[in-house]
């Protein structure tokens, strides 16, 4: 009996350990995160880390697009892969050249380690 009530509380908290976080406490990703999402807006979190290939592959292309033209009201929040830990456990983020887009303050997407251009603005548009 012992077993059976055992096994069924391990089995309900993996499968909340790795669900997808549907809204994160506002303030506790980066200043300015609570007033775009209470406002809105779509966000785009990009976890970066400075040795990153792939994450300066992704930098210009996101620069370009995000602030400008259709993606003119999307707001962007980079967090440091090594620096901010505690962010990336609350996002459950594993890897550097994440970006994580978030509408009306929930999650509805991420994407790691793409760098094609095209498919990064494929990728933004989800949020508008």
């Amino acid at each position: 009996m012992n077993r059976r009530l055992f096994l069924s509380t391990a089995s309900a908290l993996m499968l909340t350990a790795f669900a997808a976080p549907a809204a994160i406490a506002a303030g506790d990703i980066a200043p300015g995160f609570a007033e775009a999402s209470a406002a809105g807006i779509p966000v785009l979190v990009h976890v970066t880390a400075p040795w990153c290939e792939v994450c300066q592959a992704q930098k210009p292309v996101v620069a370009k697009l995000v602030g400008k033209g259709d993606f003119a009201s999307m707001k962007k929040f980079d967090i440091d892969f090594d620096s901010q830990k505690d962010v990336l456990r609350k996002l459950k983020v594993q890897s550097q050249s994440t970006m994580i887009l978030f509408k009306n303050g929930k999650e509805i997407d991420r994407s790691v380690g793409v760098s094609d251009p095209a498919k990064i603005e494929v990728f933004l548009r989800e949020a508008l």
